[in-house]
């Protein structure tokens, strides 16, 4: 049996405990959250959310890219959102390569040219946050009146601690 036929019938248990109610199309809280895509963070759970709360965005190293300004400019102009919080993690996958190193392995092993590409990786966790929150206030598609914060969850303790 495949993952995604277990998967459905999670998914039939799921239904009794989901309901039938009508969750509203914009988040109750007026939060999206900005975090990396690793298994480890249970996102909602650790925040304290439910279903309908707020807007998680994922992608790999929770890093604001193009692509994420795209989603969040449709989260705050159309679902009305009115904060964003950058929540990278310890123990993150984009803290164990290189562009350079990454880009010659895909040469390798793919026989691709990303020469061009930028995958995001980082060194320090703390300037990660802060570099992304920095891009989010700079952005003109992010009003200057959303409020914008960062924090690190850590994947051993689920403790979250502000990045200022």
């Amino acid at each position: 049996m495949s993952y995604f036929e277990k998967f459905l019938e999670a998914n039939m248990a799921y239904i009794n405990l989901h309901g039938t109610s009508h969750l509203p199309l914009m988040p109750k809280t007026k939060v999206a959250i900005v975090t990396c895509m690793d298994s480890r963070l249970h996102v909602a759970q650790a925040l304290g959310l439910d279903l309908g709360d707020a807007h998680i965005l994922r992608n790999a190293g929770g890093r604001v890219t193009p692509d994420m300004i795209r989603s969040l400019t449709i989260s705050q102009q159309l679902l009305g959102t009115r904060e964003i919080v950058v929540l990278h993690h310890t123990d993150c996958g984009a803290q164990t390569f290189t562009n350079d190193a990454f880009k010659l392995q895909l040469k390798k092993d793919l026989a691709v040219d990303v020469s061009d590409y930028d995958f995001l990786p980082f060194e320090n966790l703390e300037e990660s946050v802060r570099e992304d929150v920095d891009i989010l206030k700079k952005s003109p598609l992010i009003p200057d009146d959303v409020l914008i914060s960062g924090a690190i969850y850590d994947v051993d303790t689920g403790r979250m601690v502000e990045v200022k």
